[in-house]
């Protein structure tokens, strides 16, 4: 989007030598002769910049300063003087100007200021919109989003509180899993009881009966005392088994008759327990396909399939990506105890070109590495770890969809992409397309695309 800057500068010579340089540099700009026809203009449509000179007759540039902050408060302002004293340059400064030109200047140094204030400017704006997403996005707890695909996951998340059904919660790893389970359980019936949390992948084979079940004394070498398993310890409230895809099939055996019956007992015992559990479970393994390759049960899945919730990647919802940085940089902020730094438009871009591999959960921890690591009030490119800042995909990191693609709709959507980004601007665009300007007009005219689309 080009930069609206207001002149204003009662030298009909300067003003239009201004005006020309400005707009040569493709800056969209409106001139006024002095303060009052300023004021007039702010009123009718919204500016990025007044630029102002601050000896006019009538109404100096400090007064209309003055009048353009009550008016606009995040309008910048620059303030031009022939008399650039110390004294004057504060008072511009004290007054809301964010900054100022000495007279006479060259077009270097007025282009320079320009560029300056105009790149602040939509930083500002950008973490304001940054601010306001998640107050937009559906939510639950840390799980934000507004993509098709998570409000599918919302919904099925609202119905599987209402019920007390087995629940599958499957993704790849970092996607959220564990924060799903939570909320099912918190914002349910079993809310005041216990919520239990087993990692099925980190026991022992050999020993995850004796984790879910319990033991008796003396049921195996080393059970020097009974002990209650996840189970018992989860009665009335909720079990959540991460990682079910990894439990050997004997295990499974077992965890399906409990699932069927309600009832335990512990290794080494003989005594029935009836137990009142909820289960969730959540795997990042394709249990379909496990149970092909005979590495899981058909009928423990079939029973724990009542109600799948299928996390989606963030590859796959990146136009999530502003909701949940929106939602890190605050949660971040407050746990650090700083004041977030902005993030720039590059930031962004170069988090939309990353795969994350490890999902959301990668998302946040690399943003509070680079908050760590920030030198200044705004995160920079720099600051961010080398994966992020590729400009260019890796092999392998390209994937095609499961339905394909035609290569010519690809092709138009991305030159669309490229000149929105670019304001409509075809030699920006074809820079972001690594393509010459007359290959890029070309495939412009070939496709019908106009760059005002």
């Amino acid at each position: 989007m080009n930069q609206r800057i207001l002149v204003t500068e009662d030298d009909r010579v300067q003003r239009e030598i201004i005006s020309d340089i400005l707009e040569q540099a493709g800056y969209e700009v409106c001139s006024c002769p002095d303060g009052a026809a300023a004021i007039e203009a702010l009123g009718d449509a919204p500016f990025d910049v007044l630029l102002t000179d601050m000896k006019m007759p009538h109404m100096d540039g400090l007064e209309l300063l003055r009048h353009a902050k009550q008016s606009a408060p995040d309008l910048d302002v620059v303030v031009m003087t022939a008399h650039a004293t110390i004294k004057t340059a504060v008072a511009a400064i004290k007054e809301g100007a964010s900054d100022y030109l000495e007279k006479p200047f060259d077009k270097d140094e007025l282009l320079l200021v320009m560029a300056r204030t105009c790149e602040r400017n939509e930083l500002r704006r950008h973490n304001r919109m940054l601010t306001r997403l998640v107050d937009d996005a559906v939510s639950l707890g840390s799980i934000v989003g507004k993509s098709d695909a998570m409000r599918e996951v919302f919904e099925r998340v609202r119905r599987a509180v209402a019920v007390s059904s087995t629940v599958l919660i499957q993704g790849e790893s970092g996607t959220g899993k564990e924060l799903i389970a939570r909320h099912i359980h918190f914002a349910g019936p079993r809310a005041k009881k216990t919520f239990v949390v087993v990692n099925c992948a980190a026991i022992p084979d050999n020993l995850v009966e004796s984790e879910l079940f319990g033991h008796e004394k003396g049921a195996f070498t080393g059970a020097e005392s009974s002990r209650t398993g996840k189970f018992e310890l989860a009665h009335g409230g909720t079990l959540f088994l991460d990682e079910i895809g990894d439990m050997r099939l004997e295990s499974q055996a077992k965890l399906l008759r409990v699932l069927q019956d309600g009832v335990i007992e512990r290794v080494g015992g003989g005594r029935p327990r009836a137990v009142d559990v909820r289960v969730l479970v959540a795997t990042n393994r394709n249990l379909k396909q496990c149970v092909q390759e005979g590495a899981f049960r058909e009928d423990l899945y079939y029973r724990l399939e009542v109600l799948a919730i299928t996390l989606p990647p963030l590859r796959d919802r990146m136009e999530d990506l502003p909701y949940l940085v929106s939602h890190f940089k605050e949660k971040i902020a407050r746990k650090l105890g700083i004041t977030a730094p902005a993030i720039g438009p590059d930031v962004m871009d170069a988090f939309r070109r990353y795969r994350w591999p490890g999902n959301v959960r990668e998302l946040e921890n690399t943003l509070e590495q680079a908050f760590i690591l920030a030198s200044g009030d705004t995160l920079r490119m720099e600051d961010l770890p080398e994966k992020c800042r590729m400009t260019s995909p890796q092999a392998g990191d390209i994937a095609l969809p499961p339905g394909g693609l035609v290569l010519e709709d690809l092709e138009q959507e991305l030159i669309r992409q490229a000149l929105e980004r670019s304001g409509g601007r075809i030699k920006e665009a074809a820079e972001l397309l690594g393509l010459t300007y007359k290959t890029l007009q070309y495939r412009m005219k070939k496709h019908d695309i106009d760059r005002t689309a």
